[in-house]
């Protein structure tokens, strides 16, 4: 008796030590992913502010979107940041875009990814009305996550700007206009998934490779791990961006 008595006691102490066992592996994992949700690239303020000229042409709406330019413009460009980079790092981007006469619009995404948001651009399409032409962008996941809104609302753009980004969702038919801008220093963009994606693309794609260009300098925020060595300047690689951005929305 002794023995059987042993042996529940064994497997009753073994079904106690179960929810203990839960218990840490969720504390573990919801630690590991509060630190990746937390954890991003900061806009540089300090070389932002060596770029813009006044940061106050750049207005924050309540839900956070940030947006630059004449919000009678007949062109609107809605901008989704790259993924783990803070927004702000984009404003010198857009308000170059902006001084081209594209009004800008730029969500706030939900732990700066914009795959927790994906259908930011349709509330802010709903806001101005004014704008006849409208274009859907970003910057690396945010230019996926872009492509992947646009692909359920077709009707409602001109186009699709990809920096330093491919596209999932395939716009090869119809006539969907898209400009794909990359540095050739880029060493975080996966080049081999670019050319496998680039089928989704059409035929007359606009594809524009920045000499000197690097991932990190489409928006303002430091070198990026995994980037490669950049051999012009963060506000050259803006400037030849934008003027990409405008030709490609006037039809220069």
């Amino acid at each position: 008796m002794s023995f059987l008595r042993k042996r529940f006691s064994d497997r009753r102490n073994r079904r106690q030590g179960i929810p203990v066992v839960l218990i840490a592996v969720f504390m573990v994992c919801f630690v590991a992913v509060s630190l990746y949700l937390n954890t991003y690239y900061h806009a540089d303020m300090e070389a932002i502010q060596t770029i813009i000229d006044s940061p106050t042409e750049f207005h924050t709406l309540g839900d956070g979107t940030r947006v630059t330019g004449d919000e009678n413009s007949t062109v609107g460009f809605i901008f989704y940041p790259g993924g783990k980079v803070e927004a702000y790092s984009y404003l010198p981007l857009l308000m170059e875009c902006s001084g081209n006469g594209i009004f800008c619009a730029m969500p706030e995404m939900p732990y700066h990814l914009a795959v927790f948001d994906i259908h930011a651009a349709e509330e802010i399409r709903e806001m101005y009305t004014n704008i006849d032409r409208w274009y859907i962008g970003g910057h690396s996941l945010g230019g996926s996550m872009a492509a992947a809104h646009l692909a359920d609302h077709t009707d409602d753009y001109e186009g699709l700007i990809l920096l330093g980004s491919y596209s999932t969702e395939d716009f090869s038919e119809g006539d969907m206009d898209v400009l794909s801008v990359y540095g050739s220093e880029d060493g975080v963009l996966n080049m081999e998934k670019y050319e496998q994606y680039r089928t989704n693309l059409p035929e007359d794609v606009t594809e524009i490779v920045l000499d000197g260009g690097c991932h990190a300098y489409f928006g303002v925020y430091g070198a990026q791990k995994g980037d490669g060595t950049p051999t012009i300047t963060n506000e050259e690689q803006i400037e030849r961006t934008a003027e990409a951005i405008a030709a490609f929305v006037y039809g220069e």
